[in-house]
């Protein structure tokens, strides 16, 4: 039998309301999506929730280990649902487009620093940043 989102939430010790399952829902329909993607998404289902309630969300999932939060520089951060990998992202110099990509080794962390300076290191983060497919033939 699937794990539901309600699974997911109760075995992560959180009471299962609305606007976490249709935040879930969003994410899973749109990974990689920012906060006012996020809010116009379940707005889409529940018209009345708040701004803020969608941020206390994405905070009590993110502090669960349910979503990822991601922060490339100069965008504003992303939720994705993908969280179970240490996984890497490309994002777009043209129209800030993100997609997943697979760590080369496969194993967190899948790069070594030279110098640890006594962390234990867990995951690694890397962006790599370029044009995507539609961007490039603009520009091209």
């Amino acid at each position: 039998m699937p794990v539901t989102d309600t699974d997911l939430l109760r075995s992560r010790g959180l009471r299962v309301t609305a606007p976490r399952l249709a935040v879930l829902d969003a994410l899973a329909g749109d990974p990689h999506a920012d906060a006012d993607t996020v809010l116009r998404g379940v707005r889409s289902r529940m018209p009345s929730v708040s701004v803020q309630a969608i941020y206390d969300v994405l905070a009590a999932l993110t502090q669960a280990g349910l979503i990822r939060r991601i922060e490339p520089a100069g965008h504003p951060a992303r939720y994705e649902r993908r969280v179970e990998d240490n996984h890497h992202h490309v994002v777009c110099r043209g129209c800030g487009a993100i997609d997943d990509v697979d760590c080369v080794v496969g194993h967190a962390p899948c790069l070594v620093p030279s110098s640890t300076s006594g962390f234990a290191v867990e995951m690694a983060e890397v962006t790599f940043w370029g044009l995507c497919p539609a961007c490039r033939q603009t520009t091209g």
